[in-house]
């Protein structure tokens, strides 16, 4: 395949923080030259030890850098070595390490900050390459200004970003003024072993539908999509009534969204449940319930791994006293709250919770120590899974052994991790990539206040 024109061709510098969120980054810009800064390359050092999640990102990226520039020599790699994706196809782009450039007369950024370093690097660059297009990637908003201020064009990475729009990101279900049935021409209903089923025609906003998604209506009518082929789904008619008395460990759902979450939950085919929704909308006891009855009632699964991505857990973590599990306690409080809610009317709520934990297997994990390992028959939940990248969201859905179920809770609204925006988050990531697996189902759950000043302070606040 011949390369295309030089002056066609971008420079892309590349920010450490983009080779930590994908690692595979230097793979993603096709017949472009890929330049790493020396100031880079010391920042992905100084940050690989340790057991943190970000040092075995940084690991990887640095392994990546090493596979790819191979046996070159030195003049190569200043020069470009071309980017090998498989051994048979052919090179698009090249990869470079370019020297930190010192600032030289006045148009140059103090060099205290590895920041500024890079921007001068880029200046450097682009009074060389006048004709060329050099452009900083960088998920750091500021770096992008400050490269903008400075005079270089600077983007965001979005590789990995699938949606332009957050409201694009599929719910789960899909509401129907009035009745379904009044826009719908033609339907073949089949009865068997209890179960009904209604086999349409895949066209209008039916078309838009995904598998494990439901169909609800103003007249109480509740549809799954089972099956779905190129022209036809599978709707299975659910009884609004049976749902919303489904009781769950003494949890019966308070709405219509939290009882199609539930039915999710306990369906032994659905392998992985993503559950979404603003705070107090009970994605946490809901996932707890579910997994307390199939452990302990059904004995579906033989333990519960409860973990969550907090920022900070990573790095505080070592500084805590006592055992893994003693040292997850504190962050994984709101399990525990959960629990407390379930049995809030026993007559000793406490020996209840403790009675619980003695006998459900319940594992509290720090992500640190999931790592490399796999879980066989276990319910996997992953709390505040929006603070995840979609590198950090595949390395951890990838431990699910045979017979698992992973359970990914967030709030697109409350991400603490730098660097991560909504439509960049693993969470998001991951919903829209499996909103086709067929062993796969996502729930949107609308806000349930916790208490009326939780109500209030979450829209005017």
């Amino acid at each position: 395949m011949p390369r295309a024109p030089q002056a066609r061709r971008k420079m892309y510098v590349l920010d450490t923080n983009v080779l930590i969120h994908d690692p595979n980054a230097l793979l993603n810009f096709e017949e472009h030259d890929v330049i790493i800064p020396m100031t880079v390359l010391e920042e992905l050092d100084s940050l690989k030890s340790g057991k943190q999640t970000v040092a075995a990102d940084c690991r990887q990226a640095i392994r990546n850098i090493d596979k790819l520039l191979g046996d070159a020599s030195p003049k190569d790699i200043e020069k470009g070595v071309p980017i090998l994706r498989g051994k048979k196809a052919d090179p698009l782009g090249t990869l470079s390490i370019i020297m930190s450039t010192e600032g030289a007369g006045n148009h140059s950024l103090p060099e205290h900050l590895n920041d500024n370093k890079i921007i001068n690097t880029l200046a450097a660059l682009q009074a060389r390459h006048k004709s060329r297009d050099i452009i900083l990637v960088s998920k750091d908003i500021n770096m992008r200004l400050k490269a903008r201020g400075f005079g270089v064009e600077a983007q965001d990475y979005h590789n990995d970003q699938l949606l332009d729009d957050i409201d694009l990101l599929p719910k789960g279900y899909k509401e129907f003024p009035n009745s379904f049935w009044d826009g719908i021409a033609k339907v073949e209903t089949i009865q068997r072993e209890g179960v009904t089923e209604h086999l349409l025609k895949r066209e209008g906003e039916l078309a838009k539908l995904n598998i494990n998604e439901f169909v609800i209506d103003e007249q109480g009518f509740i549809g799954k999509v089972v099956d779905i082929s190129e022209d036809q789904l599978v709707l299975k008619d659910l009884h609004q009534h049976d749902l919303m008395n489904e009781e769950v460990w003494g949890l019966v759902p308070r709405d219509i969204y939290q009882a199609m979450a539930l039915n999710l939950l306990l369906d032994p085919d659905i392998h992985l449940v993503n559950l979404t929704g603003s705070a107090g909308s009970g994605k946490t006891i809901l996932a707890l319930a579910a997994c307390i009855e199939m452990t302990v009632a059904s004995k579906l699964y033989k333990r519960i791994i409860a973990t969550r991505s907090t920022q900070g857990l990573d790095e505080d973590i070592g500084f805590l006293p006592g055992t893994e599990a003693e040292k997850m306690e504190p962050w994984l409080g709101a399990i525990v709250d959960n629990l407390e809610a379930l049995h809030e009317d026993d007559e000793n709520m406490t020996a209840s919770v403790d009675y619980i934990l003695s006998k459900v297997p319940l594992h509290f994990k720090s992500m640190n120590y999931i790592r490399g390992r796999s879980f066989q028959h276990s319910l996997i939940i992953i709390d505040e899974s929006q603070n995840l990248t979609p590198h950090q969201i595949k390395t951890i859905i990838t431990r699910a052994g045979n017979g698992s179920k992973v359970i990914c809770l967030g709030n697109l609204a409350q991400i603490d991790t730098p660097y991560l925006s909504p439509l960049s988050s693993g969470l998001t990531y991951m919903t829209e990539r499996f909103k086709g697996f067929r062993h796969g189902g996502h729930i949107h759950l609308q806000g349930v206040p916790r208490s009326v000043l939780a109500e209030f302070a979450e829209a005017n606040l």
